[in-house]
């Protein structure tokens, strides 16, 4: 697999993918607008997913935990435009009176194939093969109509992109329970549930009387096994989607938990 990422500024890229799959875990700092030019998108959330194919855009709200599996086509890589929408230029856009309230919910937003949208970010294209460095003018006046469309064709965007707080201190508990099989680190665990990692680990013990290492090794184990067992799913279709970076791995801690590996359980199962 090859990676190429090429930047016109540090907020506007082009993405280009080779190979069956990649993966990533994700929680962004900033909101992500994306174009997919070839290629899937799969993104999964703890009670979710969304599968977009080319032409497709959407937004992915910053702080928003999911799976993201980039997929190529037959012929053609995994090719996507992506403008990172910052803080500080979200801030410039509304000014100092914003119409900011709590949001409980953040959703992803889907455009699929919105002609204003797909025009704005594929007039981006041309930009890449510019040799010199690109003017901030520009990129500005593009982040800045990209947001404009956005506020145009949906009118519950203002309240996401405009809602600049960090999280607070939420339920520890519930939200591990609810988001135990992204494979993040415990700083982010910490920060999405609003506490320094010193408090995080305190209050984690508290409230499961383990570490969260031992603690998520277990929970993403056991719904492997449930998604094997129950869901017949093969065992490349779930390492990925319960917080294993490798297949290898997984077999490995799966067969330490268990007693037997991923491939023995379903193959018991396709005899009887």
């Amino acid at each position: 697999m090859e990676c190429q990422v090429n930047y016109i500024t540090p907020e506007i890229k082009l993405s280009t993918y080779t190979g069956k799959l990649f993966k990533t875990e994700a929680a962004f700092d900033d909101h992500l607008l994306v174009w997919l030019i070839s290629g899937e998108t799969k993104i999964i959330q703890a009670d979710k997913s969304f599968l977009f194919g080319p032409g497709s855009t959407f937004l992915i709200p910053r702080n928003q935990l999911a799976t993201i599996i980039n997929m190529s086509g037959e012929d053609l890589p995994h090719k996507a435009v992506a403008m990172h929408l910052t803080t500080k230029r979200l801030r410039e856009f509304y000014g100092p009176e914003n119409t900011k309230r709590k949001l409980t919910d953040p959703k992803i937003f889907s455009f699929h194939k919105h002609p204003l949208l797909e025009s704005c970010l594929a007039s981006l294209i041309p930009y890449f093969e510019i040799p010199e460095n690109f003017p901030e003018t520009i990129a500005s006046l593009k982040i800045n109509e990209a947001i404009t469309i956005l506020q145009t064709i949906d009118k519950d965007i203002d309240p996401v992109l405009t809602n600049f707080e960090d999280p607070f201190k939420i339920d520890l508990a519930a939200f591990m329970e609810k988001n135990f099989m992204f494979n993040m680190p415990l700083e982010k665990f910490g920060y999405l549930t609003g506490r320094s990692l010193t408090t995080f680990k305190r209050d984690f013990y508290r409230a499961f009387n383990n570490t969260p290492q031992r603690w998520l090794t277990k929970k993403r184990l056991e719904l492997a096994h449930y998604q094997l067992a129950e869901k017949n799913k093969k065992p490349v279709e779930v390492y990925y989607e319960t917080g294993f970076e490798n297949l290898s791995h997984f077999s490995h801690a799966f067969k330490k938990q268990f007693g037997y590996s991923p491939t023995e359980l379903t193959g018991q199962k396709n005899t009887l």
